[in-house]
């Protein structure tokens, strides 16, 4: 088994990061205090592909593999992991828009979103539905040749600000069965949008409530077939969990990288923060965590890229174990700057607050344990 990245990969690697670095690192803080991420930002990484990762080259995308993908989101992560994060939403977007949309819709929709002038969001948590996501209430009835959705979506990223949904809606009975997935355009009458939400991390991502007052769609809004639109969901989520797990691992080797050169370069007691033991061993069981979690993370996208019966278990194990790791690094890290860890100023406790999140989304952590024990005992 070869572990080394091809040099395709490490460029990837290599040009996400220095992206990040240039365009997203130095602005950061400031989106994250305006509460939104510029608009014209997309289409300078969508010129680099990163507007259709997982759309097919012949439909305009990049056609990358989820390994391949991870190596991005963790570069830019290494910049914002806010940013990076609703970036990868977007790619699950415009990937079920590339799998399933109908052609006609497919071919309006799908150049804009590729080229990032058109954003896009995923509409699948309710208010009283967030783990148990099949138990959603949200309406999809038959009117006429179309459809009318009624009902609301909470913690959506992006709410009021993409220009498109993929919005999950019941179009059949109880259960996973009766889903649909469709898509909502930004104009449609009937959609609105509640107050932004003030959050703990993810500041710069705008957060809404998304709310579906009849909302009426033409036929071939519906997409891919009736009743399988959470199956759609499920798919796309072991990808978002490999995303959101690199996305953790970026911003854990910026806090590492961080207090390494906090520690050359500081002194207590007549030596160098980084010359005694205790604290060298600290440095240590970081890196050793950051390098389990790469490899652990990268073998899931090995999986999943080659349809192995277990990629979804092992989606999630990746899932819970890096962002897991990742927290924990990004803590200890923190306490390493001491009192200049506590300060905006540092950036490391931008990490931990956007870090914190990801123990959440994309399924709780909990669930993750919940998936991987079905595995093990097959209820």
């Amino acid at each position: 088994m070869d572990f080394a990245l091809s040099d395709e990969q490490q460029a990837i690697h290599d040009l996400a990061c220095a992206v990040g670095a240039e365009h997203i690192a130095p602005h950061a803080r400031e989106w994250e205090a305006a509460g939104t991420i510029p608009r014209d930002l997309w289409p300078h990484l969508a010129a680099l592909g990163f507007g259709g990762l997982y759309v097919r080259e012949d439909s305009g995308g990049t056609g990358l593999s989820r390994l391949d993908a991870t190596l991005i989101f963790e570069g830019l992560a290494m910049a914002c992991p806010s940013v990076a994060a609703f970036l990868s939403i977007h790619n699950m977007c415009a990937a079920m828009l590339d799998r399933h949309a109908a052609p006609a819709l497919r071919d309006r929709l799908l150049p804009g979103a590729v080229a990032m002038e058109t954003v896009l969001s995923y509409c699948l948590t309710e208010p009283g539905a967030g783990s148990d996501a099949a138990a959603l209430t949200t309406r999809a009835d038959r009117d006429g040749d179309g459809w009318r959705l009624t009902g609301s979506k909470a913690f959506i990223s992006g709410g009021g600000y993409s220009d498109a949904y993929i919005v999950m809606a019941r179009s059949g009975g109880a259960g996973a069965g009766g889903i649909s997935a469709f898509v909502v355009e930004a104009q449609t009458p009937g959609l609105s949008f509640g107050a932004l939400e003030d959050k703990m991390g993810w500041r710069s991502q705008p957060t809404r409530a998304v709310h579906l007052d009849g909302c009426r769609l033409p036929a071939d809004h519906l997409l891919g077939d009736e009743g399988r639109g959470f199956a759609y969901a499920m798919a796309g989520l072991d990808g978002g969990r490999l995303n959101i797990a690199a996305c953790s691992l970026g911003a854990a080797q910026t806090a590492l990288n961080a207090a390494l050169a906090h520690m050359s370069g500081r002194h207590a007691f007549g030596r160098r923060l980084d010359a005694f033991q205790a604290l060298r061993f600290r440095l240590a069981d970081a890196e050793i965590g950051l390098q389990a979690a790469r490899l652990f993370l990268r073998q899931a996208a090995w999986s999943l890229d080659r349809g192995a019966p277990d990629a979804t278990a092992r989606c999630a194990m990746a899932k819970a174990f890096v962002t897991e790791t990742a927290e924990r690094v990004v803590d200890d890290c923190l306490q390493m700057h001491g009192g200049y860890g506590y300060l905006a100023e540092t950036g490391i406790e931008k990490l931990a607050r956007d870090l914190r999140v990801h123990r959440i989304l994309e399924g709780t952590n909990e669930i993750m344990r919940l998936i991987v024990a079905r595995s093990l005992v097959g209820d």
